[in-house]
């Protein structure tokens, strides 16, 4: 799982590659913590090359979307695949984030 963080004009984009899944959840979570820490931004989870994600994985996106609500902050999801799509259906994280995707 790689995961790297750039800035673009005040918004903190973090690329997601990978299988976001249990063994992997935790070193996730700590270099995902600069987005927690910035909450009050705008926050991109580009996930155009993430593969799979597990419950701890949505977990994951669940304490950054609360963060950004408590700091005034926004987080956009992009570029979800269609199995990722079908998981933020059942679980209602549909309801819960803005999902774009780069042809939009």
């Amino acid at each position: 799982m790689e995961v790297k963080i750039t800035e673009q004009d005040k918004t903190l984009v973090a690329q997601l590659a990978g299988r976001l899944d249990t063994a992997v959840s935790q070193e996730v979570s700590a270099q995902l913590q600069p987005l927690v820490d910035n909450a009050d931004r705008t926050l991109i989870l580009d996930c155009k090359d993430l593969e799979y994600i597990s419950s701890s994985g949505l977990r994951i996106f669940l304490t950054i979307r609360k963060a950004a609500a408590a700091k005034g902050g926004k987080v956009i999801v992009k570029d979800i695949s269609t199995e990722i799509r079908q998981v933020f259906m059942m679980t209602g994280f549909l309801n819960l984030f803005e999902v774009v995707s780069s042809a939009e």
